[in-house]
């Protein structure tokens, strides 16, 4: 039950979806609620599946796939693109690391965020839109769990950078048994689709592949500039992977 409790406090928090009153909150559920972010990249990839699948019945793959996106950004609030316009914004116009931790809190938009979430989204609508419509739905319902797992890879293995911010409660402890149990989440679906030849293996371990780089890469910067990450290097972290992942299938797929 206590496990239920803290997989619909992530539910609560990562997304603008309802919990059952039962569940109630206590402070402390928020410091092990991590473990259970790509559980809720399952739920969002099941909202965005079924939009998809739904939409594509009648519709050009184009068009289901925006339709897809839009459902899947508006389940989470657009809390992830958030944080990725908001990195981008950091990233790109601060010379310093209390600049861009400052630029980072702003709640205004600039060209650096513009321009990065609008190709962002544009990749991300493109390269679902090129696969074939079961492949499709296997990439949205392996990439959303898989791409959080990587977000949570920073809460397992760096240091937050900021002394308060919206996300220290989920950062400020993740043990290895609760990152295991975030990877089963994860990789349970991406195994699933394979079985069930959605996608093949091969571009499954690509997307993967690309995924981890682009992990790797992020880290690395975020270090360099911050010394650690913060709630929009989480957000950041799950859009760029979860792109890269579709572009890997595709390359696979395409050639």
């Amino acid at each position: 039950m206590q496990q239920l409790r803290l997989f619909f406090i992530a539910l609560q928090f990562f997304t603008r979806l309802p919990i059952p009153r039962w569940v109630g909150f206590e402070p402390a559920w928020l410091h092990h609620a991590s473990r259970y972010f790509p559980a809720v990249g399952l739920v969002v990839a099941a909202i965005a599946g079924s939009v998809y699948a739904a939409a594509a019945q009648v519709l050009p793959p184009a068009v289901a796939v925006l339709l897809s996106t839009a459902a899947s950004i508006y389940a989470t609030g657009a809390f992830h693109e958030d944080g990725f316009a908001d990195s981008c914004d950091g990233l790109g116009g601060g010379h310093t690391r209390e600049r861009v931790l400052e630029i980072m809190k702003d709640s205004r938009i600039g060209a650096y965020g513009a321009i990065g979430i609008g190709v962002m989204l544009a990749t991300k609508v493109a390269a679902l839109a090129s696969l074939p419509k079961l492949a499709a739905l296997g990439a949205l319902l392996a990439a959303h769990p898989l791409s959080r797992l990587m977000a949570c890879s920073l809460i397992w293995r760096m240091e937050y950078a900021r002394a308060e911010g919206k996300a220290k409660p989920l950062a400020q402890e993740m043990r290895g048994g609760e990152f295991a149990i975030a990877a089963f989440t994860a990789v349970l679906p991406a195994s699933a689709v394979v079985a069930a030849g959605w996608l093949p293996a091969f571009s499954l371990a690509v997307g993967l592949g690309c995924m981890l780089l682009a992990t790797v890469w992020f880290a690395r910067k975020f270090q360099q500039r911050l010394g650690g990450y913060t709630g929009d290097c989480l957000g950041a972290v799950q859009q760029l992977t979860e792109a890269v992942f579709y572009l890997g299938v595709l390359a696979c797929l395409w050639n």
